[in-house]
């Protein structure tokens, strides 16, 4: 301590030894971790997050405890077709004597493993395309945007029909085809957003700082489209596991797999609506409506914690209640008093 004071005799040395009462600035990811960590925070006090995130909580321990929950071959004779649900088979048996419980409990493991890597593979695709496009204007935007633009004019039902009728029938043709045509709109919002981001002065000063582009895009830009990127995977989970279901509804699928679309292409193939066996068709597609649901759920929770416009009004909002004030208006307004000025 002695020697920095006679290197530098007016600095003024604190107990804590950093000079004239300033500490060093916090590190970038100290300061990215702790906003991800106020983000999360602010997530799970929404109530759609906690919905959201229950409903699917319960689906995944189902579909990891299948086993467990539904021991044995969900595709073995047990009864007799078409059997209510009883005490001995709670959701009844199908029209060809299955146990509906056990189906429903072993076909949320193919249904979610689609989704999952459907979600997760366009998210990806979408995000390196759309981010590269968006921050690098000129020829190589042009191609990208080109690409994307013809995927998304093109009509995506008749363009996975036709797939899936071509590809051999699999677990892993129906996640090719659906990545394939589904990349296309994630792509176009993240670019939208690049677009925005890249005008920043944060982006400014790392190119002047000649960072390289990589490190910019993944670095600078990503951490900034983290509430996007989630928001846009969840959105892509429930598209393939609603166009998973379409596709094995109309049999472009491998009907001997269990999984809640092949459920339903059983129901329809055995004429389930008309003999009034309705415990065949019902667990399925609620299934996949609670799961979309679910997702729902959480994007909105996101989208309240992460737009300004909408946090600001929930916070006025939450302070009238406390104060008991009551407005017509969707934002309060303060008027002052106006002073009429009496003519000379």
């Amino acid at each position: 301590m002695g020697e920095k004071a006679i290197m530098n005799p007016e600095a003024k040395v604190t107990p804590s030894g950093t000079e004239n009462g300033y500490s060093k600035p916090a590190r970038q990811g100290d300061k990215y971790l702790s906003t991800q960590l106020e983000f999360l925070q602010r997530l799970l006090t929404q109530p759609k997050a906690i919905i959201g995130l229950l409903i699917m909580a319960v689906f995944i321990l189902m579909a990891v405890f299948a086993p467990v929950i539904a021991p044995g071959d969900p595709s073995r004779f047990v009864a007799r077709p078409h059997q209510p649900p009883s005490g001995e088979h709670w959701l009844g048996t199908t029209g060809q004597g299955q146990d509906v419980l056990k189906q429903v409990v072993w076909g949320s493991r193919v249904s979610l493993f689609i989704g999952f890597t459907v979600g997760f593979l366009t998210t990806l695709i979408g995000l390196v395309v759309g981010m590269t496009s968006g921050y690098k204007p000129g020829a190589i935007d042009g191609v990208l945007n080109m690409f994307t633009n013809v995927f998304l004019l093109i009509p995506g039902l008749p363009l996975l029909i036709t797939l899936a009728s071509f590809l051999p029938p699999g677990t892993v043709t129906v996640i090719l085809v659906l990545t394939f045509t589904g990349w296309a709109w994630p792509a176009r919002v993240f670019r939208s957003q690049v677009l925005s981001l890249r005008e920043k002065d944060f982006v400014s000063a790392s190119v002047v700082s000649g960072e390289s582009t990589p490190y910019i895009i993944f670095s600078e830009i990503l951490p900034n489209m983290l509430s996007l990127v989630v928001s846009s995977f969840f959105g892509s989970t429930a598209y393939a596991i609603a166009a998973d279901a379409g596709l094995a509804y109309l049999g472009f699928e491998d009907v001997n797999t269990v999984s809640w679309g092949t459920m339903l292409f059983w129901a329809s193939n055995n004429s389930a609506l008309l003999q009034e066996a309705w415990w065949t068709f019902v667990p399925p597609g609620l299934c996949i409506a609670l799961v979309s649901f679910a997702t729902t759920m959480l994007i909105y929770a996101m989208d309240e914690v992460t737009n300004p416009r909408l946090r600001s009004e929930k916070e006025i909002i939450s302070v009238l209640k406390r104060f008991h004030i009551t407005s017509k208006r969707s934002t309060p307004v303060v008027r002052e008093p106006v002073t009429r000025s009496t003519a000379p």
